[in-house]
């Protein structure tokens, strides 16, 4: 009977064991490169985690053969920006962290005003303040890392945003919308304009056989991003009247003229 026993109780092991040490695919831990990224540089090739020493054994598959299953192929090292280069960054980052604090500033002052006359765009104003806050919160983190000055404009637009906001808002949803569109419009096309600059980047680097670096394949795919949410913004506006404001045209052509001449000025001081 003991070893009747003892031979259930192996056989049960041995079934839990299986049953317990299965891993699925999925689940397998994955092997992830990180570059390191000085100021506005691409440094490199990715380091290489610690290998572990296999000792050699003839059911190995050759490294021969490993190749041909998994080619690899290497790229150069991506040269440094040059200093033109490195100057429309530092311009545009400026500027982008400029127009997110004014667009936050912008539907801070508009909300109280909006929201008691309908209240049903609380939700709305949140959501879309709440995007602007994460596109501010990018691009201070951008000028904290990188050592970039703010722009010496900063108070006045502060002082100019807040008054533009809670005047759009005192003259009814319409024009608080047709505030939204105009800004919106002129904020789309900086930031597609600037998407196109690092893309043409992209190319030239590809086509020399250097890699893109992660800092700055992430900076494309983010200004892709924080541009789509500007442009729905846009959308969200239209569909709430915004072409409706008296006079329209008149105030989104001075709206639209004012945010130029700040992004202009903000990329120069």
């Amino acid at each position: 009977m003991a070893t009747v026993r003892r031979t259930a109780r192996a056989l049960m092991y041995s079934t839990r064991a299986r049953q317990v040490f299965t891993v699925p695919e999925y689940l397998a831990p994955s092997t992830i490169f990180h570059q390191q990224c000085s100021r506005f540089h691409n440094t490199g090739a990715p380091t290489p985690p610690h290998s572990t020493q296999i000792p050699a054994n003839e059911d190995a598959p050759s490294s021969s053969s490993t190749s041909s299953e998994k080619p690899q192929t290497s790229k150069t090292p991506s040269q440094p920006f040059t200093k033109a280069q490195s100057d429309f960054l530092s311009s545009a980052l400026r500027v982008n962290q400029a127009g997110e604090l004014a667009a936050t500033l912008i539907y801070t002052a508009q909300t109280p005003p909006i929201v008691r006359a309908h209240p049903h765009l609380r939700p709305l104003m949140k959501h879309m303040y709440d995007q602007e806050a994460g596109h501010l919160t990018y691009f201070n983190s951008l000028l904290a890392k990188h050592r970039i000055r703010p722009t010496a404009m900063y108070p006045v637009w502060q002082v100019a945003a807040t008054a533009l906001g809670w005047g759009t808002a005192i003259m009814g949803r319409e024009v608080a919308m047709a505030c939204t569109e105009a800004v919106e419009t002129e904020i789309g096309e900086h930031y597609n304009e600037q998407v196109r600059v690092l893309l043409d980047w992209a190319d030239k680097m590809e086509a020399r056989g250097e890699g893109l670096g992660e800092e700055l394949t992430q900076m494309i795919g983010k200004l892709r991003r924080i541009r789509d949410e500007e442009l729905e913004h846009l959308d969200h506006a239209v569909e709430h009247d915004a072409k409706e404001a008296k006079p329209y045209e008149v105030l989104t052509n001075v709206i639209r003229g004012g945010c130029r001449t700040a992004i202009w000025i903000s990329e120069k001081v």
